[in-house]
């Protein structure tokens, strides 16, 4: 995984993927699975507290969501359009001389917010099911007790999220989509290494870190009720995980070597930038057969500071990334890659590893329902 011209046209779409009907999907795991003589509880408190809490708060997705509700597909497209299909980002392509979309009129675009908001439910699917697999990995490979117990509570929580992902989908939208080829790739990258804690940084504070505030975002625009507490208590978990992935490698990495940290800031960046190109939404417009290549250079042209939702997405990474030392280790060079695809001035924000204890409501609404 080496890419770090971050407007590289061919080498987006070289990386492709198409349904071929295939179910499953085979990644060599080369890691060693790690037991541990030693359990002895209270050397990381934190942790144990996380362990806790994570306890406390499991629910149920068949009985404390109601799959009765109707959900009218076309009014939450619209709700995450910003209220008017006009009102979408890529709408702008629309006002590129020669653009494929210059023509479409309400009803294409309206098609295609529709498709937006399937295709962004079938990547979250794939991407929980990849937690699922790195999260069991983890239990694996951590060497530490404490980690071992936490990792554990996460395998349900990910199994919980597929479920209701995968129910949600099914039942309410029409048909999902196969999984983006960067999102399959990075997963890909996650599975196959053999460290524990690039598992740890590339699921627990990258795809993990990016799916919290994608859920945010989504949470407080849809009005759609299913939907709402759907995401509202998943990102309740999901708090939990980056938080578990900041406390693990933040006493990791301070023990490394400069050298070692440079792989890891490395790896977080092209992390980021397979996330960042899978929100380009080749599947999409391939769907609706446009000129994936055309529509692809074009959105690359269009300033970045515009883009807010894929910008918010890093919103929790990049805080995260300065809260274990990532961002500035060695010469700053995380810092200037960030720099470079716009996302540095999230550099501030509260890191998740402090603030999952707000985000984590279910217990206390479980208890006062």
């Amino acid at each position: 995984m080496a890419r770090t011209d971050v407007t590289d046209l061919e080498a987006i779409l070289a990386i492709t993927g198409h349904d071929d009907g295939a179910t499953e999907h085979t990644v060599t795991d080369p890691a060693a699975a790690i037991f541990t003589w030693d359990y002895e509880k209270g050397e990381r408190p934190a942790l144990e507290k996380l362990y806790e809490k994570a306890k406390q708060s499991q629910w149920n997705g068949s009985t404390d969501l109601d799959w009765s509700t109707d959900v009218d597909l076309e009014r939450v497209a619209r709700e995450i359009s910003g209220g008017d299909y006009r009102a979408l980002f890529v709408r702008r392509l629309a006002d590129v001389p020669g653009s494929p979309v210059a023509r479409w009129d309400d009803q294409q675009w309206r098609d295609y917010a529709i498709e937006t908001f399937t295709w962004r439910l079938s990547q979250f699917l794939h991407g929980e099911q990849g937690a699922l697999l790195c999260t069991a990995k983890i239990v694996e490979t951590v060497p530490w007790i404490d980690a071992k117990y936490y990792a554990a509570t996460q395998v349900m929580d990910e199994a919980r999220h597929v479920e209701v992902f995968a129910r949600y989908l099914d039942e309410k939208l029409e048909g999902h989509y196969p999984i983006n080829a960067h999102l399959g790739l990075l997963l890909d990258d996650i599975v196959s290494d053999s460290r524990w804690d690039i598992t740890y940084l590339g699921m627990q504070i990258m795809v993990e870190g990016l799916a919290l505030a994608a859920f945010g975002v989504l949470h407080q625009i849809t009005t759609e009720p299913l939907l709402k507490k759907l995401l509202r208590y998943v990102m309740s978990d999901e708090a939990r995980h980056v938080a578990f992935g900041v406390l693990s490698l933040k006493e990791c990495y301070e023990q490394m070597s400069a050298a070692e940290l440079r792989e890891r800031q490395e790896f977080a960046f092209e992390a980021a930038l397979r996330m960042r190109d899978r929100f380009l939404q080749q599947e999409v417009w391939e769907r609706l057969g446009i000129d994936v290549r055309a529509m692809v250079k074009l959105q690359l042209q269009l300033p970045a500071a515009e883009n807010t939702f894929q910008r918010h997405l890093f919103s929790k990474i990049v805080p995260n990334c300065k809260k274990l030392g990532l961002l500035d280790a060695g010469d700053g060079w995380l810092r200037e890659r960030f720099t470079e695809i716009g996302v540095i001035d999230f550099e501030d924000y509260v890191d998740t590893g402090s603030e999952y204890a707000e985000l984590d409501e279910v217990a206390r609404d479980r208890a006062e329902g």
